[in-house]
């Protein structure tokens, strides 16, 4: 009981935070699409590091994007390019959430503890 209240105590002084995996997302659309897609990235928290034009009048947009956000990403970019946008990602890194995410997921996590002992 001792250690676990020690851990607690030692674990709160820390100052913990909430990391997320952030995506580096590579994004090939036809020139008139460009603008629609850099926005929905920026609506997704993304931050867009740059672009390159590819043969056929395409750009690939490059960005990192938090891997939560790319939920329901390839629906949504269909439907913004008509289909002609396709995608692909992976993992870069993790960095710190923002501060309204991290206190959701707390609130979160704390009314699950205090639902299971209930049950209990």
């Amino acid at each position: 009981m001792a250690a676990s209240q020690a851990f607690k105590k030692g674990f709160m002084e820390a100052g913990p935070v909430l990391l997320e995996p952030i995506a580096l997302i590579k994004v090939n659309v036809p020139d008139s699409y460009t603008g629609d897609v850099m926005g929905d990235l920026n609506k997704r928290r993304g931050r867009v590091l740059g672009m390159n034009p590819v043969p056929g009048g395409r750009q690939i947009i490059e960005a990192n994007v938090p891997m939560m956000s790319l939920h329901g990403y390839c629906t949504d970019l269909r439907s913004m390019t008509g289909g002609r946008g396709e995608f692909e990602y992976e993992f870069e890194r993790y960095e710190q959430a923002p501060s309204e995410i991290q206190e959701a997921q707390v609130k979160e996590r704390a009314a699950k503890v205090a639902e299971s002992n209930v049950d209990a």
